[in-house]
């Protein structure tokens, strides 16, 4: 039989004796498993296993049915809350003009400001390849200048016709 996903509830509690906790919160002791589950019948709940690893087990007479979907509302909210760094690029050429630059410069932040990673490209074209250090010196202008909300991840790297450089938010 495949183990079920989650606490073990009444009958699958199969352990001689559980500190109990009741459905008050009040802590009754070590108690036969057996005793438990006829006390969590009485006041019509489940008998659930809280903390399987402690000797002996914890267990805490509640509504099973509640306490499974509270623990989902918890996980659903705790997805909602997290934030996946995604890799945003930036492309640019070696003879930029300053407005151009600008308005990449203002969607980087907005993409520090989300938390993602850039991914700065500087693409050469034709003859631009004989003049490199144009390149190098547009990358550590971005550099220097975002130096106080970023930092290098990568610096920059000629690959084929392209330099790229990865800046991370700090």
């Amino acid at each position: 039989m495949p183990e079920k996903e989650g606490p073990r509830v009444n009958e699958d509690i199969r352990i001689r004796e559980v500190q109990l906790i009741d459905q008050d919160g009040q802590n009754r002791g070590v108690v036969p498993t057996r005793d438990a589950i006829a006390l969590a019948q009485e006041a019509g709940l489940d008998l659930v296993e809280i903390a399987p690893n402690s000797v002996p087990p914890v267990c805490k007479i509640l509504d099973y049915g509640r306490f499974k979907y509270q623990n989902q509302k918890k996980a659903s909210e705790a997805r909602k809350k997290q934030h996946v760094v995604e890799i945003k690029e930036i492309k640019l050429r070696p003879g930029i003009d300053t407005h151009d630059y600008e308005v990449k410069m203002k969607a980087i932040h907005r993409f520090f400001d989300e938390g993602d990673k850039v991914k700065v490209t500087l693409r050469f074209r034709g003859r631009e390849m004989a003049h490199q250090e144009l390149g190098y010196k547009l990358l550590n202008k971005v550099k220097e200048e975002l130096a106080p909300i970023a930092k290098v991840e990568s610096e920059p790297l000629l690959e084929g016709r392209q330099m790229i450089m990865v800046l991370a938010p700090r």
